[in-house]
This record gives C-alpha cells, sequence and structure tokens, in this order.
C-alpha cells in the first residue's frame, strides 16, 4: 500500500492569503427567522470590540481636559466625532460583510506592491502607537492599585499575552461577551462618579450645540484654546485601527453570499450592533468631559496625567462637592478610577492583536500566531517607555508623571499621520458599484456626509499637526524650536498629501480590475437585481 502523504508541517511565521482572521471567519452561525432582539443578540459583538478604540486611555486626558478648561463647550465635538465614526464604522464593516474582503487585503489587492509595504509600515507604527497608551496606562493602573513600581508594572503588561492565550482557547463568542463586561466596568464607575457631583444638565445639553466659539483659536485658558481642545479630542476618537478591526471582525458571523437577503440582514444588524456599542463609547467619553467639569473644582487639576487624576480623586479640596468629598475620603473614587484605567488596558489587549494580525495578513500576506504577535508589538511598545522611565529615574515624581504623559499624548501624533490612509480608500471603494453591487454601493446622504467627515478630519489632523510636533520640544520651546517644528510639520504634510494622491492614482487606476472576490460577489448582486428588475 503506498503511504499516505502527511500534511506539510506549518512554520511558526508564514505566508497566508485567506479570508481575514480565517480561525474565526464565518465561525458564528445566525439562526433565521427569529424576533428583531433576538437576532440583534446575535449579531452583537464585534461592535463592542471596535467601540474600545473610541474609550481607551488615549482619550481620557483629553475629554477631562476639554472638560476643565472649557466646561461643556466642547461636548459637541465628542458628539460629531462619535457621529462620524459611525459613519466610517458602518461603510468598514459593509465592506468586510460585502467584498468578503477586510480594508487591509481591498487596499493591497489594488494598489502596488511598494504602496502596499508603505502603507502597511505606517499602519504599524499606528498601532504601535496606540499600544504606547495601553502600555502606559495599564503600567500607571498597576502601579496605583498595586504600588508596583513603574519599571517592573510596565514588564508586567507584556505579559498580558498570556492572558491572550487564554481567551483564544474559549471561543470568539465570549471573547466578545467579556469586552462587553470590561465596558460596563468602566461605564459603571463614571457614572458612578459623575452623578455624585451633580452636573448641570441644562449646559451640558446646551453645550451638544456646536457654536462658533467651539472652535475659537483666540480663548486661551491655561495654554489651551477650544480649537487645541477639541484637535486633541477628535484625534483621540477616530483611530485608524478600527477600520481594519471592524471590516474583518464583521465577518465573523456566518453569510450566504448568494442570497442578497442575507447579506443585507447581516449588513443592517452589524450596523446596530456598531451604532449602539459606539452610543456608549459617546457616552463613556461625555462622561470623562463632565468629571472634568464637575467632579473637580474648576482648574484644580494641574496635572492631567492619570497620577494627577488619582490624587485629585482622593484629595478633598480639589472636589466640587460636600458629597463627593465625604466619599473620596474612603478613598474608592480613585480606586474606581484606576480598576477603570486598568480594564481600559485590557481591552485594547484583545483588539490592538487581532488588528495587529488582519493588518499584516492583509497587507503583506504574513501570518504568526495571535500570542506571537501580541508578543512583538508590545516588546517593541515597551521600550520607549521603559526609556522614558529610565531617563526621569532620578527626578520628582511630578517630573516623571509629566514626561510619561507627555510620552503618551506625543505618541498619538502617528495617528494623524495613518488616518486619512484608512478612511479614503474605505470611502472609495464603498463609493463603487463595481465593488459593492448596485445595492450595497454608498448611497448619496452617505457619500455626501462621507466626503465631508473624510476631508474635515483630514484638515483638522493636520492643522493640529504643526503644534502637536513642538510638544515634542517640552511645555515652554524657544522660537527656535517652534519654527524647526512647524518646518518639520510642514514637511510632513506634503509628504502625506503626495502619499494620498499616489494611493488614490492606484485605486482610482484599478477600479475596473477588481480582485475576484470583489469581481464575482458585485457581479453576483447586479445580475440578482437586474434579474428581478
Amino acid at each position: 500500500m503506498p503511504k499516505e502523504k502527511q500534511p506539510k508541517k506549518q512554520h511558526l511565521i508564514h505566508y497566508a492569503n485567506g479570508p481575514s482572521l480565517e480561525e474565526i471567519n464565518g465561525t458564528i452561525e445566525v439562526p433565521k427567522g427569529r424576533g428583531f432582539w433576538k437576532t440583534l443578540f446575535m449579531y452583537s459583538g464585534p461592535g463592542a470590540l471596535v467601540a474600545v478604540g473610541y474609550m481607551d486611555p488615549g482619550n481620557w486626558s483629553t475629554s477631562i481636559t476639554g472638560g476643565q478648561n472649557f466646561e461643556y463647550l466642547l461636548m459637541s465635538v465628542i458628539l460629531l466625532s462619535s457621529l462620524i465614526a459611525m459613519l466610517l464604522q458602518y461603510m468598514a464593516a459593509k465592506l468586510g460583510i460585502v467584498s468578503q474582503m477586510d480594508l487591509a487585503q481591498a487596499i493591497r489587492a489594488r494598489t502596488s506592491k511598494t504602496l502596499g509595504i508603505v502603507l502597511w509600515i505606517l499602519t504599524e507604527l499606528a498601532i504601535m502607537a496606540t499600544d504606547i497608551a495601553e502600555v502606559i496606562g495599564a503600567a500607571i493602573a498597576l502601579y496605583l492599585l498595586f504600588h508596583i513600581p513603574l519599571v517592573f508594572a510596565v514588564f508586567i503588561t507584556v505579559f498580558d499575552v498570556l492572558l491572550l492565550l487564554l481567551l483564544t482557547k474559549v471561543g470568539f463568542r465570549k471573547i466578545e461577551a467579556i469586552v462587553v463586561c470590561l465596558i460596563l466596568v468602566i461605564l459603571f464607575v463614571f457614572i458612578y462618579e459623575v452623578a455624585l457631583s451633580e452636573p448641570d444638565f441644562g449646559a451640558m445639553f446646551k453645550g451638544l450645540i456646536p457654536t462658533g466659539q467651539t472652535f475659537s483659536s483666540a480663548d486661551h485658558v491655561n495654554g489651551d484654546t477650544p480649537l487645541t481642545g477639541a484637535l486633541g479630542i477628535i484625534g483621540a476618537t477616530v483611530m485608524p485601527h478600527n477600520l481594519y478591526l471592524h471590516s474583518a471582525i464583521s465577518q465573523t458571523r456566518k453569510v450566504d453570499h448568494n442570497d442578497q437577503e442575507d447579506v443585507a440582514r447581516t449588513v443592517r444588524f452589524s450596523t446596530w450592533d456598531s451604532n449602539i456599542q459606539l452610543s456608549f463609547a459617546w457616552v463613556i467619553n461625555s462622561l470623562l468631559l463632565v468629571m472634568g467639569v464637575a467632579v473637580f473644582k474648576t482648574g484644580a487639576v494641574k496635572d492631567p496625567s492619570f497620577f494627577g487624576l488619582f490624587d485629585a480623586l482622593s484629595n478633598t479640596s480639589m472636589l466640587s462637592n460636600g458629597i463627593l468629598i465625604a466619599v473620596a475620603k474612603s478613598g474608592i473614587l480613585s480606586i474606581l478610577f484606576a480598576v477603570a484605567l486598568l480594564a481600559s488596558g485590557q481591552n485594547s489587549t484583545i483588539t490592538g492583536t487581532l488588528t495587529g494580525q488582519v493588518i499584516m495578513e492583509g497587507f503583506i500576506h504574513m501570518k504568526m500566531p495571535l500570542w506571537l504577535r501580541r508578543l512583538v508589538t508590545r516588546l517593541i511598545s515597551v521600550i520607549p517607555v521603559l526609556i522614558c522611565v529610565a531617563m526621569t529615574s532620578g527626578e520628582s515624581p511630578i517630573r516623571q508623571h509629566e514626561a510619561l504623559n507627555t510620552l503618551m499624548n506625543n505618541s498619538q501624533v502617528f495617528l494623524a499621520f495613518a488616518l486619512p490612509f484608512s478612511m479614503l480608500p474605505l470611502l472609495m471603494m464603498t463609493d463603487n458599484a463595481k465593488e459593492m453591487g448596485n445595492r450595497f454601493k454608498n448611497t448619496l446622504w452617505v457619500k455626501v456626509l462621507g466626503w465631508v467627515s473624510v476631508l474635515s478630519l483630514t484638515f483638522l489632523n493636520m492643522k493640529g499637526l504643526p503644534d502637536n510636533i513642538t510638544s515634542f520640544f517640552g511645555d515652554n520651546p524657544s522660537a527656535s524650536q517652534v519654527s524647526l517644528a512647524h518646518t518639520i510639520a510642514y514637511v510632513i504634510i506634503v509628504a502625506i498629501v503626495a502619499l494620498l494622491l499616489w494611493t488614490m492614482y492606484d485605486l482610482f487606476s484599478s477600479r475596473n480590475k477588481m480582485p475576484k472576490r470583489f469581481e464575482t460577489t458585485a457581479e453576483h448582486y447586479n445580475e440578482s437585481k437586474e434579474n428581478k428588475e
């Protein structure tokens, strides 16, 4: 008898060009014929993983500082950012469900190899920048809760890879449930602390309506203007990795792509799931801003770092009313804040790793186990944090706190670089009937709002870039340093615009050369519609 052929042994790192997140792609069955709420429950989950990116530690100081400086004025900015996020995430989920390709795969399939590698590197830098904020948040939470020295706490964050290993064994549906529970922990903490502060609800609702003052660059408070505060909130809210993630995990539900109605149902309920979860993220970010206004006395928080906020929540002289002061004496306010910070960091561990795998597989067709991907990304991300801690180890605690906070804020600059390169391709591809089919391409109002949102966010991010680069020189840069920072910023802006034009050219010139998976899907939808007509 001939010997049976042994399966080829797979290397730890190997080539991959299959479905997005192949291990979980199409693995969750959704029974048909159920009521609205039961069906929505079955589709719920991916939206929670996406919403995590809109409430990660990078959002916290910008929202609280915005409340301290401008009271409820920037509530409208958080609302507008959340509505834009809902629109972009809807398009990302739709792209994944209809085309059966995630955003990274779709971009790579329509661009040259050189451009694909450039965009991959840019996106990886953005993920690592996000991971730096998560390392800092988690390490500080461990320090505040358990008094673990910062250097050791940073190293401990590397071992969250063990948590990821455990989660990969329990199934994707349970991972979604864990993420939802952690979001509810964060939500409970901030609702409790804000409720004790007795905020001015009339002023809160008034702040939801943008005015000319919302984006003013004239009114200076503690060195900030409403415009810089708004740019900080926008930059920390809309992040590129969420678009890649959503286009991949929206494919976890099993869909019959030969049935238009099944595809439409999946798009519809995925949109419901996303919008509901992003509404929770909007509430949490709004509560953070309200904390800055109502929990603390106006202008009381001079140190907006996590250390400063933790101390302020136990410092009775900084709190706004007697109820808060009475509760703060027990230490519960500051402890809850640290618990929420730790929960936020662990949530981001899960989503950041999945996104990293999506990007690596999509852009360069390389695959590695999730635990290894997490370990590599986290080890790279802890290096700048350890350097920062080491360089300030001999200085005062306040100086150490400021240095970590500055590093976290500066790390977010990469997000401004990478965001247009995910938004623009997403919009162009979902606008195209050749790719999405006539039924699933963007409607006119989605197209108009999409272009307004993409151009506005790109402009605002570029507008804020000179100030972001200047912040690398510290709180009191010299005139020559400001001039140098602005020169660097303008060079970067020119490079970004050139790279965007290159990306648009590749996408436009390849619009009639769709990958087979795109072509088959779109043609099937168009033919089905023609047959019905």
